[in-house]
């Protein structure tokens, strides 16, 4: 299709999530990133690159404590610079440091309002601004500054209903480079600490039963881990709506557990038990939301 007809037929708030996707996913970039959580402030270096269609991002502490983190297509690799000390991820269910999008950004409409609001400044780059308002209490409002020329993201909030930030990123400055190198991460003489090197149960083999979700909220994967050094099985369920997520936890007989409601900026927890076993509900979701889940969650088969 000509692409002047497709902008005319495709809403400017679509196309711009469309093209935001495109750049994250295809240009090599980088730039300085700070990160505002929990009244704490971190500035990190942060780099993209892609070869052969494969990305990698990096991210290098520029405040103590020093460390280097690494996102493959399998693994996040984490450094600890003072410590030589290497934690890596199998298997990471983010797939993006910045903001994970869904494959069809269409899709959100059913969940989600998509505003495209006034050209704004950042990091002395004119913006596009887009608002993505949720259609219900059970998921947070998102608001990116999209740069105008790379579609590249410069500035991401994630917002209560209030319009209160709770999570903000932040480009100071980012630029687009012809060219840039895949970093190895380097594990020899390093101590190596392997984690989630879990194995795919399939939906089918589910053991709870989730009696009230959220419109939009799918079951994604079903998966066991096994916890360091004590090798404890840990069961876990994915849910998403293709922008929030939310992880279901199931554990026997766990130790030092502490049941209740807990907040970490944009990420909400809520542990219970159930019979032998802890159920925790967690994700950058409204405490309502892990709330109403928690309550629904009830064992229905024998787990192995």
């Amino acid at each position: 299709m000509n692409s002047v007809w497709a902008d005319a037929i495709i809403p400017k708030p679509l196309h711009l999530m469309m093209a935001l996707q495109q750049a994250m996913a295809s240009l090599n970039y980088q730039g300085t990133l700070a990160i505002l959580k929990n009244t704490k402030l971190d500035t990190l270096q942060y780099f993209h690159t892609v070869q052969k269609g494969v990305e990698q991002e990096r991210l290098v502490s520029l405040n103590s404590p020093l460390r280097e983190v690494i996102r493959d297509a399998e693994t996040v690799s984490c450094l600890f610079k003072a410590s030589q000390q290497v934690v890596v991820d199998h298997k990471p269910l983010r797939q993006s440091f910045l903001l994970d999008l869904p494959k069809n950004p269409a899709a959100l409409s059913k969940y989600y309002v998509l505003i495209a609001e006034d050209d704004e400044q950042v990091a002395l780059q004119t913006a596009d601004v887009l608002f993505i308002k949720p259609l219900d209490q059970f998921r947070y409002a998102r608001k990116l500054w999209i740069a105008k020329q790379t579609h590249l993201p410069l500035k991401i909030e994630v917002q209560d209903f209030t319009g209160e930030t709770l999570e903000q990123l932040i480009f100071t400055d980012l630029q687009v480079v012809e060219q840039a190198k895949k970093v190895a991460v380097e594990l020899k003489n390093k101590k190596v600490h392997h984690i989630h090197q879990f194995e795919d149960l399939g939906l089918e083999k589910l053991p709870l039963q989730l009696k009230h979700l959220p419109v939009g909220f799918e079951k994604r994967i079903f998966t066991r881990t096994h916890l360091h050094p004590s090798n404890k099985a840990v069961e876990q369920l994915l849910l998403t709506d293709g922008l929030s997520s939310v992880s279901v936890y199931l554990e026997k007989n766990p130790q030092n557990f502490h049941a209740g409601l807990q907040t970490s900026g944009a990420v909400n927890s809520l542990s219970r038990v159930l019979g032998d076993y802890s159920i925790t509900v967690i994700g950058d979701v409204p405490a309502a939301t892990v709330e109403f889940i928690a309550q629904g969650v009830s064992i229905s088969a024998h787990i192995d």
